[in-house]
């Protein structure tokens, strides 16, 4: 009985939110936009040239989008890291899950692409996890990046669901 109300609930949230991207997923709050946040997001010079792969490490402002929405769905501070990992904080509730990790690779000279997972929560009680893929085109100037993704949502009891949306970041200068 508790997993048929528990699966209820997630539905519900799902389909009232109409919510379609998750990453650090908040099951039931899609996250509300805290309006123009202000980064020294001035001109940094690129790490290294015209090379993805170094010019993606650094800490970015990130805009999330569901696909086919016209409204945002989070925002996020992501840290990509030389070694080929990355790490995200999203603005959506920590009793839901806010934190995020993975790895990352260059595809060749302006994208990268990541692996990304966290737990789901649903008030502080864990409900699932899931898998997000991202494919980022890197500016030349290595300032800003956009991409592409598609979520996994991996709730206990239920059949995996999946979102698609886009990225939007800024690198946030030292």
């Amino acid at each position: 009985m508790n997993k048929i109300l528990m699966g209820t609930a997630v539905v519900a949230a799902l389909t009232l939110s109409g919510l379609s991207h998750a990453g650090c997923m908040d099951p039931s709050n899609a996250g509300q936009p805290m309006g123009a946040l202000s980064f020294n997001t001035g001109t940094v010079a690129a790490h290294g040239g015209h090379n993805a792969a170094e010019n993606i490490v650094g800490t970015w402002h990130v805009i999330y989008t569901p696909e086919g929405a016209t409204k945002e769905s989070g925002e996020a501070f992501i840290q990509w890291h030389s070694d080929g990992t990355e790490w995200e904080n999203i603005n959506y509730p920590v009793l839901n899950g806010n934190i995020c990790m993975g790895s990352w690779k260059a595809d060749d000279e302006w994208h990268v692409s990541r692996s990304h997972v966290g737990w789901l929560y649903m008030g502080g009680t864990l409900a699932g996890w899931f898998h997000e893929t991202e494919t980022d085109v890197v500016a030349r100037d290595g300032n800003s990046y956009t991409g592409t993704n598609e979520t996994t949502l991996y709730f206990t009891g239920m059949a995996p669901s999946v979102l698609k949306g886009t990225a939007k970041a800024t690198r946030i200068a030292p």
